[in-house]
């Protein structure tokens, strides 16, 4: 239970602090000299979820000021909130985070990646993200947004000698300033009509004054979807992923397609469901229409991939589409269930997709990355294990029971009918059954197809084969037993309504 206002940002400062503490282990680390770094990660990632796992029962808002001097309409003035919601999204951040720095130990020692300076700069884009998700006023979601960014770009190309890891970096940055640019337009636009950057003055000013359609408040929304719609990799905005995905380390891919998404998708329900709410007409339809094209994209381009990696990326696009289907669902008339359903999603792929790239990593050798489909031949007879795992956690992606997946898809797909959204409903579920064919191929390369001569590393690290059985055991319970969950999901949302 939160007492005081300021136990709302312990999960952040948790995060903030290690991330110093590992810049201070690294200053004082001698050349050659092994420390922990990764664990102290894991602690700090750790206290955050310790202290965000005790939901408050009612709203905390702090860092407020007199509303009389700020924001002449603001009821609920703090631009921090903790919530139900927020909370539930630092927790699936925070798992995220732990899961990350597991996989990376085997990564950074193989390929002489500086410890210190990735565990912080990993830390403070998970700070960038808890406060994504906590955020009530849209100047903060921006800072949040760029202080999440510009650690992704930097870990993007943090193997200063692969070229291609370089490349991808730097379309990433420049896209991503680009879209960032439209954000911050949209926030002026916004604010030049309301008169405000707080959410839920904003929500009132737009009621009160039914702004829904003067034409400087469409443009300042179309404007904030294109920069969410960057960070979700969400059609036709989606161009930097599947370059970033390839040339980043697979376990930084990982990280990429879970804990950014996870961030992004909490500020864009925040934003659009909350303050915008009053204008679900206007939005709507055109976010029905992006989740539409980001589901057939990404579905019909990842078929005729061969890089692993690549094919992930459009999977990730596809199921930024799944994401975007139950945003629009929740904001049709009865749509409690698909608002809840973006919360159990986000967990869901979080664990399943974290597990896939977990996988890519561990295969990876110093001299090639092994994530072409042609390096998963023969899988099985060389490492059972992994393709054991890997084999679960792609029937996750394709929405096969018993497994997470197939319990989050369903919860999409019922809310979308209820909402009456069948169409969206329809190419849902037709781009998830065409994804089941990339999905199974993989399957069938490790299993029935011989091995060539392409290496493997010998030995994979036990620490990181633990966290591929967390990420399965998550994902197994969650496919089996996930009312709890969904339970904890429904209480959460409702939390900002």
């Amino acid at each position: 239970m939160i007492t005081s206002q300021f136990d709302a940002v312990i999960p952040m400062l948790c995060v903030a602090l290690a991330g110093l503490v590992v810049l201070l282990a690294e200053a004082f680390r001698d050349r050659g000299e092994k420390m922990p770094i990764g664990g102290l990660a894991i602690i700090g990632l750790l206290g955050a979820l310790v202290t965000s796992a005790p939901w408050p029962s009612s709203l905390t808002t702090l860092f407020g000021g007199n509303p009389s001097l700020w924001d002449r309409n603001a009821t609920s003035f703090g631009v921090v909130t903790a919530d139900n919601f927020s909370l539930f999204v630092v927790c699936v951040i925070a798992v995220t985070g732990i899961i990350t720095v597991i996989f990376s130990s085997q990564t950074i020692e193989r390929d002489g990646l500086p410890a210190g300076e990735y565990y912080a700069i990993l830390l403070f884009s998970i700070f960038g993200m808890m406060l994504m998700a906590q955020a009530n006023d849209l100047l903060l979601i921006f800072l949040a947004l760029e202080t999440m960014s510009i650690g992704v770009y930097v870990l993007t190309g943090i193997r200063r000698d692969n070229a291609a890891g370089t490349e991808a970096a730097f379309k990433y940055f420049l896209l991503g300033a680009f879209a960032s640019s439209f954000f911050l337009y949209g926030i002026a636009f916004l604010y030049g009509v309301t008169r405000s950057t707080h959410l839920e003055a904003i929500s009132s000013s737009i009621a009160a004054q039914s702004m829904s359609g003067n034409p400087l408040i469409l443009l300042g929304v179309g404007l904030l979807i294109v920069g969410f719609a960057f960070k979700i990799a969400a059609v036709p905005f989606h161009m930097w992923s599947p370059d970033a995905y390839e040339g980043a380390p697979a376990v930084v891919t990982g990280f990429m397609s879970t804990g950014v998404k996870a961030a992004a998708v909490a500020a864009f329900v925040r934003v659009f469901l909350n303050a915008l709410g009053p204008m679900v007409a206007d939005w709507a339809p055109v976010l029905a229409l992006i989740a539409a094209a980001t589901m057939i994209l990404g579905t019909v381009v990842g078929v005729a991939q061969t890089s692993l990696k690549r094919m992930l990326a459009y999977s990730s696009i596809a199921h930024g589409g799944y994401m975007l289907t139950a945003l629009v669902a929740g904001s049709g008339a009865g749509g409690e269930t698909g608002k809840a359903a973006i919360l159990f999603y986000l967990a869901a792929y979080s664990l399943t997709n974290l597990g896939a790239f977990g996988v890519i990593a561990l295969l990876g050798t110093r001299e090639r990355a092994n994530d072409d489909l042609r390096d998963y031949a023969g899988l099985w007879h060389s490492h059972p294990g992994l393709a054991t795992l890997m084999t679960f956690f792609l029937l996750s992606l394709g929405g096969f029971p018993p497994t997470a997946g197939f319990i989050a898809k369903w919860y999409v797909f019922s809310a979308a009918i209820g909402s009456d959204y069948y169409g969206l409903a329809i190419i849902g579920v037709l781009s998830s059954v065409v994804s089941v064919f990339f999905y199974l191929r993989i399957v069938v390369m490790m299993y029935m197809t011989e091995r060539d001569a392409r290496p493997v590393p010998a030995q994979i690290s036990r620490i990181a084969m633990a966290g591929l059985v967390l990420s399965l055991i998550g994902i197994l319970y969650l496919g089996v037993l996930p009312a709890k969950l969904i339970a904890f999901a429904q209480a959460s949302i409702s939390t900002i309504f």
